[in-house]
């Protein structure tokens, strides 16, 4: 018999809040193939993922200016310019939050996330301040999912049995790597979907 799920465990960006490049650059640059380039050569996801684990937006605007001059305006306002690319709360998924935290179900995350944009995300967004007992922020930490090593964070820092946890993410191999520590693992897609995966493990929804 399977453990019982005693907490919940929130991935954020694509989960909670909706994230992406392409809601400031659309209207920044216009046509498609420039934009293509620029997202996928000058500011690619892999450079922003290094300020996820920790590297300084100084320094990382730096560096792509010292590669790519032509494109400043640009560059620097993936920083500067950092909350349009923000479409909201997911708010589905932040009542499913709000219901398991008023019925007594722990609640914690883990996310892959710029330690200063955090800051910001929790000005503009104020239930990513309020409703965990513990974040582990992958710039704090410097490290990135899927290492198992940040799931263990989570869990060594809160003294919490992996079965007992159940772990929603929307990138596949996340949900894999929680898998791999011991937790159940939900592959998120779609918020009804969401929900009744969770009733089905038992929890009060």
């Amino acid at each position: 018999m399977s453990s019982p799920v005693t907490a919940v465990v929130f991935d954020i960006g694509n989960v909670l809040i909706a994230w992406d490049p392409e809601n400031l650059y659309k209207d920044l640059i216009p046509d498609a193939s420039e934009r293509e380039h620029f997202l996928n050569e000058v500011c690619p996801y892999d450079w922003n993922l290094e300020q996820d684990r920790g590297r300084p937006w100084s320094e990382a605007i730096d560096e792509r200016l010292a590669k790519f001059p032509q494109y400043e305006e640009w560059i620097k306002a993936y920083y500067e310019r950092w909350e349009e690319m923000l479409a909201g709360a997911i708010e589905a998924n932040v009542a499913l939050l709000k219901e398991l935290k008023d019925k007594g179900i722990s609640l914690y995350a883990i996310t892959n996330f710029s330690t200063e944009k955090f800051e910001d995300a929790k000005r503009l967004f104020p239930f990513l301040a309020d409703s965990f007992i513990d974040t582990v922020i992958s710039g704090d930490e410097q490290l990135l999912k899927p290492d198992a090593a940040i799931y263990n964070v989570l869990l060594e820092r809160n003294q919490l049995e992996a079965s007992n946890l159940v772990f929603i993410d929307d990138t596949l191999k996340n949900v894999e790597a929680a898998q791999g520590v011991g937790m159940k693992a939900l592959h998120f897609s779609e918020a009804d979907k969401l929900r009744s995966e969770l009733k089905q493990l038992g929890l009060p929804l």
